[in-house]
């Protein structure tokens, strides 16, 4: 919501149209009995909220996770919104949940749950209403269990109601490298205007799906990558990192640490590199007031959710630092989400490099249409996304 207060700032959308944005259309809070394996009951509490509708079905993932609850869906909702209208793409926002950590319970005692998500909110849900996706801990094979239980509650044989499922089921080609190179995409659209080098160095932090997906994305199209690290610290080699044999390295020691050529670092070290190009690709809140002042990086691209608090955004845009924002930088991922519903509703499937062509148009159009609107209104790139979203949703809402 202070995101969309420092909008108002720069440009006046009109008191009701904020009101009106600042609740989801609702909010879904469910019980779920599930049988557990020694023949106990337990009850899970899970949520969907469906934020706003205007632009098209809702869309957003479910996430699995012992701190999930309301207020983090609510926000995670809102976000999409932004993402899909960024995106250009004909859908809503929405966001889900269950408070579990899905480690403890077994396969089959997974399995009831996310059945009985389904079973509580088959009624909202739909091909044409709410479309859900995997999140944080939850899989392809989740999906598939819950795209198959909508199914048998319903009738409904187009597919279409869960993304992010296996390809044998109705998934979509290109999927798992979506966000990470979506955000390369991203980049790709902006080097010139952002007055980076042509060859640039690049730290990356998350060793994730999407910190390794953007790491090939830069090494492939030559860049340097001169750091990366997980949850625990990174390596920098000022001269780059040959990722290929990191990745070994990390298969076989389960660690980045002490590989070959390298200096062990924290990840907050990694963030107060200096380097032309700064990824963010892991955890919310990593660049705050108490840190922002040693950011060294010339850009920052955000492949993580929030990554930057709003304090730090300020006053890195008095500094001149440029941040591509989370709701543009990683909207790959929900941009291939929403070309997996439209194959299933169409009956096709589309090949790799279609998808990739595709999800490349997306890309270097939103983020076009993201500068224009930063320029013109002599903001960032965060507040231009934001204008961009906003001026699709308003034009919908009246």
């Amino acid at each position: 919501m202070s995101q969309l207060d420092k909008v108002a700032t720069v440009r006046n959308f009109g008191q009701e149209f904020f009101s009106k944005l600042r609740q989801p259309d609702r909010d879904i809070r469910i019980s779920i009995p599930v049988e557990m394996d020694d023949g106990t009951l337990r009850t899970f509490e899970g949520y969907r909220v469906e934020y706003n509708n205007v632009l098209g079905p809702y869309k957003g993932g479910i996430r699995y996770h012992p701190d999930t609850e309301i207020n983090e869906v609510k926000a995670l909702a809102f976000w999409m919104t932004i993402k899909c209208a960024v995106a250009d793409i004909p859908m809503g926002g929405g966001k889900g949940g269950i408070t579990v950590n899905p480690k403890d319970l077994s396969k089959k005692e997974l399995e009831k749950l996310s059945r009985g998500w389904v079973q509580k909110l088959s009624d909202i849900l739909g091909p044409h209403k709410d479309v859900p996706a995997p999140d944080v801990n939850t899989t392809p094979e989740i999906m598939a269990w819950m795209e198959n239980e909508y199914e048998r509650i319903t009738g409904d044989k187009t597919h279409a109601t869960f993304t992010g499922k296996p390809i044998d089921k109705g998934g979509s080609e290109g999927r798992g490298p979506a966000t990470g190179l979506g955000g390369y995409y991203v980049f790709e659209a902006l080097h010139k205007e952002l007055a980076l080098p042509e060859k640039i160095k690049v730290a990356i932090q998350g060793f994730g799906n999407v910190g390794i997906n953007a790491a090939e994305s830069f090494v492939k199209n030559g860049h340097t990558l001169v750091a990366i690290s997980d949850s625990k610290g990174g390596v920098y080699n000022p001269a780059g990192l040959d990722l290929e044999k990191l990745k070994e390295h990390k298969k076989g020691t389960g660690s980045l640490s002490d590989f070959p050529g390298s200096k062990n670092i924290s990840n907050q070290e990694l963030l107060e590199l200096e380097t032309d190009l700064l990824v963010p690709a892991a955890f919310e809140n990593q660049i705050t007031e108490t840190n922002v002042e040693k950011i060294r990086a010339k850009t920052i691209l955000e492949l993580a959710n929030g990554p930057t608090t709003p304090e730090a955004d300020e006053i890195l845009f008095k500094k001149g630092i440029p941040i591509i924002p989370d709701v543009l930088a990683n909207s790959g991922g929900v941009t291939v989400s929403y070309f997996e519903w439209d194959q299933n509703l169409k009956g096709e499937h589309w090949s790799e490099k279609e998808v990739f062509e595709k999800l490349r148009k997306v890309m270097h159009d939103s983020a076009r249409e993201t500068f224009a609107r930063a320029k013109e209104s002599k903001t960032d790139l965060r507040r231009g996304a934001f204008i961009l979203a906003l001026e699709r949703i308003k034009e919908r809402t009246l």
